[in-house]
């Protein structure tokens, strides 16, 4: 009986082979790239990189797709409806094998029993390797619904994804603004509103909720940065509001009122301001340490005034300094002038190394997610000097995040449908000059065109979190442990 199987195994491996369609040496040259799905081409991607699949979107009956390089061995895919799949084995033994050089792809299609050949294109695999892991909220990309809200974490070398946070776990909660301290997930946090309110910490694997909100702060705090040291976090304090509006072009307009920075003593559980607008000027946020945890930058716009518009609201780059040691804050240092562009600024987010930093550019406002018009933007740190990215696209480009080491961005991007927000990857070379951004891959090519919820705050980290959905349960259903107002 095994016999009889193990023949029959066999006589299907054969009938496979042949029966699989590939290309013979008489392929018809096609000058001109084939369209795919997503856009693979021409990049510069990570060693450890999962594979990019793709579809080929041209009229066939049958494709094909060779990868592989001049000096070594390639993999073939063969398929009859244009989606190549690459083997995720033979793709990391490719890209190790190509380790600062190109790997080519060359595309046939066969229509009506003749191989045509495209034109083939590059990518260089580069050894900065990307952080393994990337962190998003997903949710619908309207205001409509809040009732599927959930934390992700997936692995870039592979196609795993595993919930994190699941708002059906926890009474379906509003959950948000998670942050790593320097890509570290053993300084973890993120939000959560609701009946089990509170902002979650997890240190050493453990997991812990806080009440923020004292009795003598107007708002709460959100949009939170970890100090260096692990010992601070800054957030903003913040009275925001909504505007709906009838435009097809922009349905929301998310604004403050107004906003302060904070600071979390998390060692003494002490909440204080920081002390650069004592006269109540200006609304703070945004808050970003530097790497070094001396400089704490921010964007700053003036107070509203009754009667305001909301398109008259811009926000400019600025920074402080910090001493960790005594808590003590120096004054206020413009950065960038973005009102003197009629622009505003966000999302302030400084390198690895210190010497740059990147911000959302949009028209007004601090709430950049629903600006078709928001860009990218790079600040030399040494200089001063500030220039568009050239990752950018005709839609929104907004929140973003460096890898540990550097080389790599990851971005949220409408690019796609001009509705929901995608997960770019960039690779950024030593002078601040993005690459060509690919799409985070998915096992299946089409999975962008028929997901419709929105990729929200990607994050990359260094390893996977802790703590188990159990934990999470025990330690929301918990009283928070309420922070005090530093006397100090």
């Amino acid at each position: 009986m095994k016999i009889k199987n193990r023949v029959y195994l066999l006589l299907l491996v054969f009938l496979g082979f042949a029966c699989e369609k590939v290309p013979d040496k008489n392929s018809r040259q096609v000058d001109q790239s084939p369209k795919i799905t997503p856009d693979y081409s021409e990049l510069t991607i990570p060693v450890n990189i999962a594979p990019l699949n793709f579809l080929i979107e041209e009229e066939g009956d049958a494709y094909f797709a060779e990868i592989g390089s001049q000096s070594g061995a390639s993999i073939r895919v063969s398929s009859s409806d244009g989606t190549i799949k690459i083997p995720e084995k033979k793709w990391k033994q490719l890209l190790a094998e190509n380790n600062n050089q190109q790997i080519e792809y060359k595309i046939f299609v066969q229509k009506d029993g003749v191989w045509e050949q495209f034109r083939a294109f590059t990518n260089y695999v580069s050894d900065s390797q990307v952080d393994p892991y990337l962190y998003y909220r997903l949710l619908y990309p309207g205001y409509e619904s809040w009732s599927e809200i959930s934390i992700m974490q997936r692995s870039l070398e592979s196609f795993k994804e595993r919930t994190v946070v699941e708002n059906n776990a926890v009474g379906q909660n509003c959950v948000n603004c998670h942050a790593f301290n320097q890509q570290n997930p053993d300084d973890f946090m993120f939000h959560m509103r609701g009946s089990m309110g509170g902002t979650y910490f997890v240190s050493d694997g453990d997991l812990e909720k806080f009440n923020l909100k004292t009795s003598e702060m107007e708002n709460g705090a959100v949009y939170p940065r970890w100090h260096p040291s692990g010992k601070y976090v800054a957030f903003s304090s913040n009275k925001v509001v909504q505007q709906f509006h009838s435009m097809e072009s922009k349905k929301i307009e998310v604004s403050d009122l107004n906003s302060t920075l904070i600071l979390f003593d998390k060692d003494k559980n002490e909440i204080m301001d920081i002390p650069v607008n004592p006269e109540k000027m200006f609304m703070d946020t945004y808050p970003e340490w530097s790497p070094d945890g001396e400089y704490l930058y921010f964007c700053r716009a003036r107070q509203i005034e009754p009667g305001y518009d909301y398109r008259d609201i811009r926000y400019d780059l600025y920074r402080v300094h910090f001493d960790a040691e005594t808590r003590k804050f120096g004054g206020a240092e413009l950065v960038f002038d973005a009102s003197a562009h009629s622009k505003s600024v966000s999302f302030p987010r400084v390198s690895p190394d210190g010497k740059s930093l990147v911000f959302t550019c949009h028209d007004y406002g601090c709430f950049p997610i629903w600006h078709k018009e928001a860009d990218l933007y790079l600040v030399n740190l040494e200089n001063l000097q500030t220039n568009r990215m050239d990752l950018n696209s005709e839609f929104t480009d907004s929140y973003h995040s460096w890898s540990s080491n550097g080389r790599w961005m990851v971005f949220s991007s409408k690019r796609g449908d001009g509705l929901s927000a995608r997960p770019y990857i960039s690779y950024i070379d030593t002078n601040g000059k993005a690459g060509k951004p690919f799409v985070l891959p998915q096992e299946d090519p089409v999975f962008y065109s028929r997901f419709l919820k929105t990729f929200n705050i990607p994050e990359f980290a260094q390893s996977e979190i802790s703590f188990s959905p159990g934990e999470l349960r025990r330690a929301a259903a918990k009283t928070p442990v309420q922070a005090k107002m530093s006397t100090n």
